[in-house]
C-alpha cells in the first residue's frame, strides 16, 4: 500500500510539486498559463548565460508579446561559477525586479535561488537540461573563499518544462543528471547504514519517495540514452523528486552521501588549480562507482564490527559498479578519474580526506573508522583512475 502511494506521487509530479508550493508546468500551445497568472503584475528579470541566452531571449520576447515587462540579464561567461562575485553582481542587478526566472540548469538555478533569497523576491527556472537535482531544493551550493559550502536559499516557485529544449540538451549534461540519480543508490544506503550503526534519524517517507523515483528512472535508461521524451521525463521527475525528498528529510541525506563528498573535494581542487570544473553529476557518477565498490568489498570481509551483518545485507541489494559504469558509458560519461584531468595523487588524497568535508556517517566514514582504506586505496585507484 505504501509503495502504491509512492508510485502515485511519482506519476503525478504536478500534484506532488503543488504539495510543496511549486508550480511544475509543461510547455503547451498556450505557453505557460499558470506561470503567467502567478507572475501577473510582477516585474520580471530573466537570468541566463552565454549558452542559454538562445532560449532566454525568445522566451522574453514571447512574454513581451503578452504585454509583460521583462528584462534579460545575460552573464557573459559560458560556464559561470556560483561564487561570491557572481552572486553579488546578480543580487545587485535584480534590485528593480520582484521575480527572477533562471533559464538554465545547475549553476544559474543556484545563483538565482541564492540572490533572490537575499533580496527577498521570488524566482523560478526554465530548465534547459536534466543535469542535476537542485531544481527543487531549498539550499544552494556556493563557492566561498575557494571552498564548496551549502547556503540557505529558498525553493523556486515555478519549474517550466519544455521537452524540445531538454531532449536537445548536450548528451553529457543528460549523462550528468543520470549520474546524480545513480548516486541515490549509495546515499540512501549511507543514510540507512548510519541509522543502523549510529541511531541517526531516518525518514522512511523521504527515502521511499526517492527510491521509487530512482527505480523508475533506471527502467527508462535506454530512452534516456537516446534522448527520447519518455526517458528524459523519467529522469527529470527523479531529479525534481530528489529535491522534494530533501525537503521531507530536512536535510540532503536522501540525495547526498560519500559520492558527493568526493565530488566536492575534487571541485575544490579544480578551483585551487584554476581549471574548468567538470559537471557536478560527472564527478558524482565517478564517486558512485567508488562507493558501490566499497560496499561490495564489505560482503567479502570477516566480521569486525557490531551490525556488520545488517550492513552487508544492505550492500547486497546494491547494483554492481560494473553495471553503473556501463550506464555512464552509454551516456558518454567518464568512468575513470584520469578522464576528467585530475592528478592521481589528488584522487588518492581524496580517498583519505573527503570524509572530513562534512560530519555525516557514510561508507567512507566506516572505512576510515576501521582503517580499511589503507588496503582499499590501491585497488580503487587501479579500477577507477
Amino acid at each position: 500500500m505504501c509503495y502504491n502511494f509512492r508510485m502515485e506521487k511519482y506519476q503525478d509530479i504536478i500534484g506532488l510539486s503543488e504539495r510543496f508550493g511549486i508550480n511544475a508546468e509543461y510547455a503547451g500551445e498556450e505557453f505557460y498559463p499558470r506561470f503567467c497568472r502567478r507572475t501577473a503584475g510582477k516585474d520580471l528579470l530573466i537570468l541566463c548565460d552565454a549558452n542559454t541566452g538562445a532560449y532566454a531571449h525568445p522566451f522574453a520576447q514571447r512574454l513581451r508579446e503578452l504585454g509583460r515587462a521583462v528584462r534579460v540579464l545575460e552573464l557573459p561567461a559560458r560556464e559561470p561559477v556560483a561564487d561570491e562575485r557572481t552572486c553579488a553582481s546578480v543580487e545587485e542587478a535584480i534590485a528593480p525586479n520582484d521575480y527572477v526566472l533562471a533559464v538554465g540548469a545547475g549553476t544559474l538555478n543556484d545563483i538565482a535561488k541564492y540572490a533572490t533569497f537575499r533580496r527577498g523576491v521570488s524566482c523560478g527556472v526554465l530548465a534547459t537540461a536534466a543535469s542535476m537535482d537542485g531544481f527543487t531544493s531549498g539550499v544552494t551550493p556556493l563557492i566561498k573563499n575557494g571552498f564548496k559550502i551549502t547556503e540557505n536559499a529558498h525553493t523556486v516557485e515555478d519549474i517550466l518544462i519544455d521537452f524540445d529544449i531538454l531532449c536537445a540538451a548536450p548528451r553529457i549534461m543528460t549523462g550528468a543528471g543520470t549520474g546524480d540519480i545513480l548516486a541515490k543508490y549509495c546515499c540512501l544506503s549511507d543514510w540507512k547504514m548510519a541509522a543502523l550503526l549510529t541511531g541517526e534519524d531516518y525518514n522512511e517517507e523521504s527515502a521511499s519517495l526517492m527510491r521509487v523515483a530512482l527505480e523508475q528512472c533506471v527502467k527508462n535508461i535506454p530512452d534516456i540514452a537516446a534522448s527520447e521524451k519518455k526517458g528524459i521525463d523519467a529522469l527529470l521527475r527523479a531529479l525534481l523528486i530528489s529535491g522534494y525528498a530533501m525537503v521531507l528529510a530536512g536535510s540532503s541525506r536522501p540525495a547526498s552521501g560519500a559520492e558527493h563528498h568526493m565530488s566536492h573535494y575534487l571541485e575544490m581542487d579544480f578551483l585551487r588549480r584554476g581549471k574548468p570544473i567538470p559537471l557536478h553529476g560527472i564527478k558524482v557518477g565517478l564517486g558512485t562507482l567508488v562507493s558501490l565498490h566499497m560496499y561490495r568489498r564489505l560482503c567479502e570481509m570477516p566480521a569486525t564490527f557490531e551490525g556488520q551483518e545488517s550492513v552487508v545485507a544492505l550492500a547486497e541489494t546494491l547494483p554492481s559498479p560494473e553495471w553503473a559504469a556501463s550506464v555512464l558509458e552509454s551516456l558518454g560519461c567518464p568512468t575513470r578519474f584520469s578522464q576528467i584531468g585530475v592528478p592521481k595523487d589528488t584522487v588518492r588524497a581524496m580517498l583519505f580526506e573527503c570524509y572530513k568535508i562534512r560530519d555525516r556517517f557514510t561508507i567512507m566514514t566506516l572505512y576510515h573508522r576501521f582503517n580499511w582504506m589503507y588496503d582499499a586505496a590501491d585497488e580503487l585507484l587501479e579500477r577507477y583512475y
